[in-house]
C-alpha cells in the first residue's frame, strides 16, 4: 500500500485503508451485500487502529460504496456494482 500522495505528503492511515477496500469492491473481490472482513481482522492486516478502522468505512460509506449495520458491521453495497464492481 502506497504512503504517500503524489505531492509527495504522507497520506493518512485511514485513507490507505479505504483505498485498498475500495480497490478490493470495485474489482469484485468483496462482491455486494457481502460483508468486509471485521475491524480486528482489518486491524492486523493493515497494521492500523480502529478509529482507522471506522473512519475508513465512513469514507467508502461516503461514497455510496458501503452500508453499515448497527451491531453487524460494514456490507458492501449494490452501488458499487453500478460503479465498476462485480
Amino acid at each position: 500500500m502506497a504512503s504517500t500522495t503524489d505531492s509527495g505528503g504522507p497520506v493518512p492511515a485511514h485513507r490507505r485503508l479505504a483505498a485498498a477496500l475500495r480497490d478490493q469492491i470495485l474489482g469484485g473481490r468483496i462482491e455486494p451485500d457481502r460483508p468486509l472482513p471485521p475491524g480486528e481482522e482489518l486491524e492486523r492486516e493493515y497494521g492500523v487502529g480502529a478509529d482507522d478502522v471506522r473512519r475508513a468505512i465512513r469514507l467508502l460509506g461516503d461514497e455510496g460504496l458501503v452500508y453499515t449495520v448497527e451491531g453487524r458491521g460494514a456490507y458492501v453495497s449494490t452501488r458499487a456494482e453500478e460503479t465498476g464492481g462485480g
